[in-house]
């Protein structure tokens, strides 16, 4: 009977799953899959590591109202699926794992009350990541479970990448830039070993443009300083979020329009971004099919606000040798990419338009100064394999939380 693992990375209104078998001390996909629209138009589809779907099909609204609808819906078929298997554990994505956790965890009770603590520095994900694990430590409390961060990766950034100026006390109290999105960059940088080890260990800047979106500057492929700060709101305007903003913007919004804090926060986590920009959508491929302005002004403010982030962390990093583009938008939308390196060709950079149009792995022209790839993430293996890791190795991630961050000085890069 084959060993496998089994993967688990829950949004709002979709849970993606994937199910691999151990092979040795590596995984392979066995299959995945995703049921999205919860509570409006749910569909379960899954396919196998070849590309073969297995099941697609298409519930009610009532059917699927909500994540434990969805995940029994999950449960079911996977199981199915699993006569010859032997599951031994499961290995979930936690956006937040605040000042406390540096790598993943075994989830226990403790475990589970500090990550609540964690919720509302990001109300949009940590409730819909935690919801699968309560479930599943409830039907399957002999399973070991393991929490994934995307904070982890951004662990020991330089001090002046890791402060807001404000009073040092709130610094101590948890009020720090965390960054996210870090179980794809950590995929990203480790798979650029394989396709480019000639700059993968050099400056590379690496974007993540999905319905959420955020830019990190590596060196020797680690973190060293990224877009998003104390929450998910911050850096790129994203799909619905509306990035960095004047902090006054806030106060007037409370203190002269007469919002509630609940109010501006609906408003900047699920009104913003694309969506508030352009008036149409939060979809960046409607934004590219409309011919109406608006979608225009949106892609046109998007596309800078990602160009010039990649020019503030070139001065991070004290120059530039590779830029990545990852995620759904930046892999698939090459009308953003073109957008996006247009706006940099005064540093030198350009782009190669036929391999760009094709969605090719290298994309710069000859001569550009700093390459240019996409490179497809994949947070479900990272998160695999981390918990067979963990599983297999546990002493390994104790004594990486127990040590403190160390946090390189410029010099030291």
């Amino acid at each position: 009977m084959s060993e496998v693992l089994f993967v688990v990375n829950a949004g709002s209104s979709s849970i993606k799953f994937k199910l691999y078998r151990v092979v040795g001390e590596d995984i392979a996909l066995v299959f995945g899959g995703a049921v999205d629209g919860i509570g409006t138009r749910p569909r379960l589809k899954a396919k196998d590591h070849a590309g073969e779907t297995l099941i697609e099909r298409s519930f009610s609204a009532e059917e699927v109202a909500n994540s434990s609808q969805a995940q029994r819906i999950i449960a079911d078929w996977v199981g199915g699926q699993m006569k010859d298997a032997q599951l031994i554990g499961i290995g979930h994505r936690v956006v937040h794992g605040g000042p406390v956790y540096s790598a993943p965890v075994l989830v226990d009770d403790a475990v589970m009350r500090t990550l609540e603590t964690f919720i509302p520095l990001a109300p949009l994900h940590q409730l819909s990541n935690l919801d699968p694990i309560r479930v599943l430590r409830e039907r399957r409390p002999d399973l070991p479970q393991v929490a994934c961060f995307d904070t982890a990766f951004h662990r020991g950034h330089p001090e002046l990448s890791d402060r807001f100026a404000l009073p040092r006390e709130l610094y101590d109290e948890g009020v720090r830039r965390y960054g996210f999105h870090g179980l794809s960059y950590e995929y990203v940088s480790q798979a650029l070993r394989g396709i480019a080890p000639e700059i993968a260990e050099k400056r590379v800047i690496i974007a993540h443009l999905g319905s959420g979106a955020s830019v990190c500057a590596l060196e020797g492929g680690r973190s060293i300083e990224t877009t998003m700060g104390f929450t998910a709101l911050d850096g790129l305007p994203m799909g619905t979020r509306s990035g960095s903003l004047d902090p006054g913007v806030v106060l007037h919004l409370i203190e002269q329009k007469g919002m509630s804090p609940a109010e501006v926060g609906h408003m900047l986590y699920h009104e913003s971004g694309l969506r508030g920009l352009s008036g149409i959508s939060n979809d960046v491929r409607a934004l590219l099919e409309s011919d109406r302005p608006e979608a225009a002004m949106a892609i046109d403010f998007f596309s800078l606000r990602v160009a010039q982030a990649f020019a503030s962390l070139s001065v991070s990093l004290g120059g530039l040798d590779a830029l990545v583009f990852t995620a759904g938008v930046g892999e698939n939308a090459h009308q953003v990419r073109r957008n996006v390196v247009e706006r940099l060709r005064w540093a030198g950079f350009a782009l190669d338009e036929e391999a760009n149009s094709r969605n090719d792995r290298r994309i710069e022209a000859p001569g550009s100064r700093v390459s240019i790839l996409v490179v497809p993430t994949d947070e479900e293996r990272m998160i695999g394999q981390h918990t067979l890791r963990l599983l297999r190795r546990p002493q390994d991630c104790i004594a990486k939380q127990a040590g403190a961050p160390h946090r390189p000085e410029l010099g030291e890069r």
